[in-house]
């Protein structure tokens, strides 16, 4: 049996009144209050000008927390390995192909149907950053994406013996979308997991192990004590990472359950470094 298992290099998270991981780091820690707001979404610079323009809010999202994960682990971009896990896509731009479909025209951008695929957001990575690395693109079309898209990046580290970059976002649905699916904002959270004993010299922020002996639980998944987190977690699939995060936040070590299946939740061994 293979040990899924790797050490987090750098985290990059971008969200609703969460700018970077170190802010969202003292939010987690309680040292300081979450300020409630829109997600800011930096424009890709790293784009060319033509696909800049058309860069939809899952593109932004991706490139920013996957940048900010890679400048705190000092890596580059263009041979790495990357998993991306989303719940449903690009929601606004689905919105906006509904709408024209549901009109007399029904003449669909060429630009929003390319944008409506579900690897869009990786096929804009690997412009941006020049990567030609391996890509998988995952969908577990619950709120157990971002355990799913775990759970691959942490196989492929365990079979390839490479770093990988797992980056895992929501986007939000207008009306009338949001009554079936109510993702109110955009969410994103970047890991870098690199093999257990690579880069000795950097042990990286934590060490991550799918429990061997019992990698699913009945058990609820865990939940914040703040309020505002607990909500936040709630609401965007990609915020499920939020109780793993806590942990390194408080450089705690010890067992965390994550969503996954409807009746199964993930069972992750956590270590501080």
């Amino acid at each position: 049996m293979i040990s899924l298992v790797a050490r987090i290099g750098g985290i990059g998270l971008l969200g609703p009144g969460l700018g970077d991981w170190a802010a969202a780091a003292a939010v987690l820690r309680g040292s300081r209050e979450h300020e409630p707001r829109r997600t800011e979404l930096p424009a890709p610079q790293l784009l060319p000008a033509a696909e800049r323009r058309r860069a939809t809010a899952a593109v932004k999202l991706t490139l920013a927390s996957g940048l900010q994960a890679l400048a705190m682990a000092q890596r580059s971009a263009d041979a790495l390995r990357t998993v991306f896990a989303t719940t449903g896509g690009d929601g606004l731009n689905c919105h906006a192909l509904c709408e024209t479909l549901a009109s007399s025209e029904r003449l669909v951008s060429p630009t929003r149907f390319h944008n409506s695929v579900h690897n869009a957001a990786s096929g804009y990575w690997g412009i941006a950053t020049h990567s030609m690395a391996p890509s998988t693109v995952i969908c577990a079309a619950n709120d157990g994406s971002f355990a799913a898209g775990l759970l691959e990046a942490l196989a492929q580290v365990a079979t390839s013996g490479d770093e990988v970059l797992l980056l895992s976002y929501d986007t939000d649905y207008p009306e009338p979308l949001r009554s079936v699916r109510p993702i109110p904002d955009g969410f994103a959270v970047a890991l870098l997991l690199a093999p257990d004993g690579a880069h000795a010299q950097d042990a990286g922020l934590a060490r991550i192990e799918l429990d061997p002996a019992a990698p699913l639980t009945d058990a609820p998944a865990d939940s914040l004590p703040q309020p505002r987190l607990e909500a936040m977690r709630r609401a965007f699939p990609a915020a499920r990472a939020l109780p793993l995060l806590r942990r390194i936040a408080l450089r705690e070590s010890g067992s965390v359950a994550l969503d996954y299946l409807s009746d199964r939740r993930l069972l992750l061994r956590l270590q501080a470094c």
